[in-house]
């Protein structure tokens, strides 16, 4: 618990310093700022960076959901042939190095003509979250007891009343978690952003951050850094304060058996 929590201590520490302080390595500010803060929040291009992050994070985690909800039930309770094999091969595109694919997905998304666009970061980064939400809601839709299924199947339900009605509410700390792994990817990663975008209009927030400049070239922006990485660490930290019960109980699925 340290280990995770002293760096971000130190994280918000740096962010209330200002001037020479910023250099010093006390482990408490002498005199407390919120400048930094004010300037981040000023900044025009990182409440764009912010507003992008949102979207980006929201709608591909919704897509996610939607298409993995579906393909999880069919590779959990449907009798399809080769399922293992079918999984596997949706769980090889989180092989692939995001670093091998960049420059041809930037030549492609160019010549389509999304490069820059929040729809060119929403497409690349739905393709990697895919396979990690169809995973994880595979596993979720294997313990719940298919004799409730049959009971709604039975009770005249069609497959699909079956799986809205009685397998997506069982199945709701699951998708909770699966929402809270794939936003966190989403909404952190960095390479595929700092691609496929190159004007302030498109960049998410981990790029904003990393574009950050001081007042001259000799002038390191570590406050404003700071404040900016507190800032877009806040959403992360409600959402697993929000949701903390269901991701509990969805992380324990399944492990007690009996």
């Amino acid at each position: 618990m340290l280990a995770s929590l002293v760096p971000f201590y130190w994280l918000i520490n740096t962010s209330l310093k200002t001037g020479a302080e910023l250099s010093s390595g006390t482990l408490f500010p002498t005199a407390p700022s919120l400048q930094n803060y004010a300037e981040v929040l000023q900044d025009g291009e990182f409440l764009t960076a912010l507003r992008n992050s949102v979207i980006v994070g929201v709608v591909t985690t919704s897509l996610a959901l939607l298409l993995a909800s579906f393909a999880a039930y069919a590779l959990a309770r449907l009798k399809l042939p080769r399922k293992g094999l079918i999984l596997g091969a949706v769980l090889s595109v989180t092989t692939f190095p995001v670093i091998a694919i960049a420059a041809p997905m930037f030549k492609i998304w160019s010549d389509l003509g999304i490069y820059d666009t929040l729809l060119g970061l929403i497409v690349p980064k739905l393709t990697f979250a895919l396979p990690m939400a169809i995973f994880v809601l595979t596993s979720f839709f294997r313990e719940i007891p298919f004799e409730l299924e049959e009971s709604a199947l039975i009770d005249g339900a069609t497959p699909f009343q079956a799986f809205r009605k009685v397998i997506l509410p069982l199945a709701v700390p699951g998708i909770a978690t699966t929402a809270i792994l794939v936003f966190i990817s989403v909404w952190n990663e960095f390479l595929l952003a700092v691609t496929l975008t190159s004007t302030p209009d498109a960049r998410t927030v981990p790029v904003a951050i990393a574009f950050f400049s001081g007042t001259n070239e000799f002038d390191q922006p570590i406050g404003t850094i700071s404040a900016a990485s507190v800032i877009v660490t806040l959403p992360l930290l409600l959402l697993v304060l929000i949701f903390q019960k269901r991701i509990v109980a969805g992380l324990t699925t399944g492990a007690i058996k009996g």
